[in-house]
């Protein structure tokens, strides 16, 4: 009876003595390994994120004051990375299944309030000039500056809207459109979009659209596969290739485009609770893309501390819908000018 007293003591001060920060559990004493294997997570990794977010996880208007902001770091650090709320993550820390649950939305709120802090295209000529030569080291395709695609997260049937939600599968699902660099940081992660809208459509109306026809990057290109249309700043594999150039041409695309799949793969292997092994997240769309948004944002800053896990095997899956698509050949004649000039310079 020991274990559910001490997690009703938390709950009593959450709600009724609110002005003391629990503290039952200590990172100190605990391993690195213990750490890792718990909450996914270093130490050190753990203390830059008390430091980036404690501000926020401190306001006095929170009803979660009382649990101080390493508690509930490590418990959404815990749902993410498991995907679970069980009983013994909860445990773990002193805190109850409900407190860890507002545990979740308070470090989700302050994660998505930074995303552009953390995933956001480079600006200066030198990083965006590393940015495109870290890209031709792979494979020997100029001027990209970053590779685009889109993947599928389940969710729980949302009250309204329950069709637009349905993807190919039948399965409820946010359609998530995300670009990487060729280490696999982010550069832009819309995490929004109906599951039913096919990726050219999401691409379409996305902010990624509008931020590279009217604002910058004139220099260089993303590339996406055949579910998108070519554009003048998009390239795209060619659908029956003939030449050896253009043989050439689809076999560095698709070298350099594998990156965003390894992205994945990393994400859903880190984040457990995006991958499907444990269900659905059980959310509204809304609150299920703040959490994929903050996924996104830890996935990067991990990368920014080293922490890069490609090396690990994938684990469980994540619902991705076999696309049906048409080949999307665009019919913008300088797209298809830019795409045959790039042939004819790099590829023949």
């Amino acid at each position: 009876m020991a274990v559910p007293i001490a997690v009703l003591d938390c709950d009593l001060l959450l709600y009724g003595r609110g002005h003391r920060t629990l503290d039952r559990f200590k990172l100190e004493d605990v391993t690195d390994e213990y750490l890792v294997s718990t909450y996914g997570f270093p130490r050190q990794f753990i203390y830059y994120l008390v430091d980036l977010l404690g501000a926020s996880l401190s306001r006095p208007t929170q009803r979660s004051r009382a649990i101080s902001p390493e508690t509930q770091i490590l418990a959404a650090l815990g749902f993410y990375t498991s995907g679970s709320f069980q009983t013994r993550m909860g445990d773990a820390i002193g805190i109850s299944q409900a407190s860890m649950s507002r545990c979740v939305a308070n470090v989700t709120e302050a994660l998505v309030e930074r995303a552009s802090q953390f995933i956001h295209f480079p600006e200066d000529e030198a990083t965006v000039q590393s940015l495109k030569d870290e890209f031709y080291g792979l494979a020997g395709m100029p001027g990209v500056l970053g590779v685009v695609d889109c993947t599928h997260v389940a969710i729980k049937a949302p009250n309204a809207e329950d069709l637009s939600y349905v993807n190919r599968k039948g399965l409820h699902s946010l359609n998530c459109l995300m670009v990487c660099d060729a280490r696999g940081v982010l550069l832009s992660a819309e995490t929004h979009w109906p599951g039913s809208l096919p990726d050219c459509t999401v691409l379409q109306q996305a902010a990624l659209t509008s931020q590279f026809e009217t604002e910058l990057h004139k220099d260089g290109w993303l590339l996406g596969d055949s579910s998108f249309f070519l554009r003048t700043w998009l390239m795209t594999p060619l659908h029956i290739p003939e030449t050896p150039a253009e043989y050439r041409y689809n076999m560095a695309h698709s070298a350099t485009h594998n990156v965003i799949e390894r992205t994945f793969r990393t994400i859903r292997s880190r984040f457990r609770c995006l991958d499907g092994s444990k269900g659905t997240l059980q959310y509204s769309p809304e609150k299920s893309s703040h959490i994929i948004l903050a996924c996104c944002v830890l996935h990067n800053i991990s990368l920014e501390h080293g922490l890069d896990v490609w090396s690990s095997p994938a684990t469980g899956h994540m619902e991705q819908p076999e696309e049906e698509y048409e080949q999307m050949e665009s019919m913008d004649s300088e797209a298809c000018r830019i795409r045959q000039e790039l042939l004819l310079t790099h590829f023949s």
